[in-house]
């Protein structure tokens, strides 16, 4: 089971095509994918109800374990933008679930973190 106490995923973004076809198959009735991003093998899906998180496992990497954070569950979130010339110019996001667990998410390269928050902002406000 993915533990997210504390966790923090360094994203960098990818295209549909790229995501684990499962995801896909996931989304319910009136579910669309936001945006999408990867950490080395796994991946970390917005959507317009929830963030699925993908841990790829094994070796070859055919099991896979999915794990579904719903917005309704989130009290509170946090943006953070990149600096400009700073050694670590990353963005951040933190949402901050129901039962005190905040998951942390760090975007590098050029995302669009202000984007990113109004999109997760229109999901959970």
């Amino acid at each position: 089971m993915l533990e997210f106490k504390n966790s923090v995923f360094k994203l960098k973004p990818i295209s549909e095509s790229d995501m684990v076809p499962d995801v896909k198959n996931m989304l319910i009735n009136n579910e669309t994918i936001l945006s999408a991003f990867e950490s080395g093998r796994d991946q970390v899906i917005f959507t317009t109800k929830r963030v699925l998180a993908v841990d790829v496992k094994g070796i070859v990497g055919k099991k896979k374990e999915f794990s579904s954070l719903p917005y309704s569950k989130v009290q509170h979130f946090t943006v953070q933008t990149p600096g400009f010339m700073e050694l670590l110019s990353d963005g951040e996001l933190i949402l901050g679930f129901a039962n005190g667990i905040l998951v942390q998410f760090e975007f590098g390269g050029k995302v669009d973190i202000i984007s990113i928050c109004k999109s997760v902002g229109e999901c959970i406000l």
